[in-house]
């Protein structure tokens, strides 16, 4: 079988949520089956690390896509040229992304549809391109995965998908991430925070991850504790500037916060691993991979109470409504104060993190692809 691959988030040093995603199952997929020859298709030069095995084919389809109307170009002309000389029997597009002009068969993959509900967090012209293209490369798939249960039913919802069409899978965690020793905790707070214990938020910088409620909750929090904590924020700014920045400036213990930055796994795996807890509030998640790293790393999670976030959560966390600064502020002290809370949180996250692997996450997509094939025949 001949499967073509848009790996255009296959992305040196700046792999991101929907690139982990890529990178997890393919690099195990193309392995697990070296009796198919899997066509990799980047929009742009790629490194050879992303070739995982002899049966993978690079291919560079330009021009590089990253704006809504190179998007357009490369999913709906040069994508489906390059798809006409291969000829495959299924292509596979991990990002949300289809190719209305494409007549081959395809499985896509959504990870979530927040730009339908938060549309006043994207700018204009990316989100008029989802909310109208989305919905049409949802109908023109011939079987769609998703990451969550809350996800399947919103697409169900939201455009009317037959629910047959949608399968779940749920995401892994890279397995990196386990509990370090006291010795590492100890030397990675020195590094960190100059020895003091501090909560983590990891995720890209943008309004819909609830930085502004975050940063709000934290002040609160030494308001009302005189802690000597920190909030070590990992991350990349997507959105510079903004409700954003201006929240940061006004707060009255700014000097707490420390940003890092992307940071490696190698290197936040022991960052996340000496934290106090996980504070990942957002507004709104298809899944919400760092709970699951945080429940492999052996620490507490304070995490939202809507959207995929209680189905990836289960009873392992302290979950908060993301609307309610004190709420999370109140969670933040109750980590740090109520004893052996930590403790029961930690172990309910170690029985929780098993629900989730990429090798589960490879063999069910696999199973999809199987599927959709067996569609094609019948």
């Amino acid at each position: 079988m001949k499967i073509a691959v848009n790996t255009r988030l296959l992305l040196k040093n700046k792999l991101e949520g929907i690139g982990w995603f890529t990178y997890e199952t393919f690099s195990r997929m193309v392995k697990a089956h070296p009796e198919h020859t899997f066509y990799f298709l980047f929009d742009r030069p790629f490194d050879k690390s992303f070739v995982f095995s002899d049966n993978v084919i690079p291919m560079i389809v330009p021009p590089p896509a990253r704006h809504p109307v190179l998007h357009y170009w490369w999913f709906e002309h040069a994508l489906p040229r390059a798809l006409k000389k291969i000829h495959p029997d299924i292509f596979i597009s991990p990002d949300a992304y289809n190719s209305l002009a494409s007549p081959f068969r395809n499985l896509m993959v959504i990870h979530d549809l927040n730009f339908v509900h938060h549309p006043e967090m994207m700018p204009w012209l990316p989100r008029k391109y989802y909310n109208y293209y989305t919905p049409r490369y949802a109908r023109k798939a011939d079987h769609i995965l998703t990451v969550s249960q809350f996800t399947k039913q919103d697409i169900v919802k939201q455009y009317g998908i037959d629910s047959a069409k949608i399968d779940v899978v749920y995401n892994g965690a890279n397995p990196l991430y386990a509990p370090i020793s006291e010795k590492q905790q100890q030397q990675t707070r020195q590094k960190i925070s100059q020895g003091r214990p501090y909560f983590i938020f990891v995720g890209a910088l943008n309004p819909r991850k609830n930085i502004i409620g975050l940063f709000k909750a934290f002040d609160m929090y030494v308001n009302e504790t005189d802690a000597d904590t920190c909030l070590v924020v990992v991350g990349e700014k997507m959105f510079r500037g903004g409700d954003i920045e201006k929240t940061y400036a006004s707060m009255a213990h700014k000097s707490q916060v420390i940003f890092t930055g992307r940071l490696e796994p190698e290197v936040l795996r022991n960052v996340m691993g000496s934290a106090l807890a996980l504070t990942f509030v957002p507004f709104f998640e298809g899944f919400g991979i760092p709970i699951v790293e945080a429940f492999r790393a052996g620490i507490p999670v304070i995490t939202s109470n809507i959207t995929a976030m209680p189905e990836v959560a289960g009873d392992a966390a302290l979950l908060v409504s993301p609307f309610q600064t004190k709420e999370i502020a109140e969670a933040m002290k109750k980590i740090t104060f109520v004893k052996d809370l930590r403790k029961k949180l930690v172990e309910k996250g170690f029985q929780r993190s098993r629900m989730f692997s990429w090798d589960k996450t490879t063999e069910q997509f696999w199973g999809a692809i199987e599927k959709t094939m067996r569609k094609a025949k019948s």
